[in-house]
């Protein structure tokens, strides 16, 4: 069995984090710092085919079955925070395989506040993000399913 931790494990992680900051302000510095932590994003993923609809940004998110059966994400975006919501996406569901990718409850958005730090715009792109790496992981499983 794979040493990686569960995706609740990693959300639990991810609410600790959020908890040590007060205010949203360091919560907002710490997602910008989680974004310029992401790896260099591949120009060649730079495509329309990756660019996420339905964000106010410009957001790519890509993702690769990997020879184990997970999948691995890569993404990028031109503003700040939202890059930092890449990062923490791809951290929760990263490395995992696509049925537990569709069956994860994805609470540590709610738990850690950031669906009411949101603008409406935003909360809607991050719904789509979210999404987008949920198709992901369903087309990725009927491949495997065959």
């Amino acid at each position: 069995m794979k040493d990686v931790p569960s995706i609740n494990q990693i959300q639990d992680d991810i609410i600790e984090e959020f908890a040590a900051y007060d205010d949203w302000m360091d919560k907002y510095s710490y997602l910008i710092e989680l974004g310029n932590d992401l790896a260099p994003y591949p120009e060649e993923h730079r495509t329309q085919q990756n660019v996420i609809e339905g964000c106010q940004s410009t957001v790519w998110i890509n993702a690769e079955l990997q020879p184990d059966g997970t999948i691995a994400f890569d993404g990028d975006s031109d503003a700040i925070i939202v890059k930092g919501i890449v990062a923490l996406l791809i951290r929760v569901l990263g490395g995992h395989t696509p049925s537990e990718i569709v069956d994860a409850e994805l609470y540590f958005i709610r738990q850690i506040g950031l669906e009411e730090h949101l603008t409406p715009t935003r909360s809607n792109g991050l719904l789509a993000m979210v999404r987008q790496m949920r198709l992901y992981a369903v087309a990725f499983k009927s491949i495997e399913n065959k």
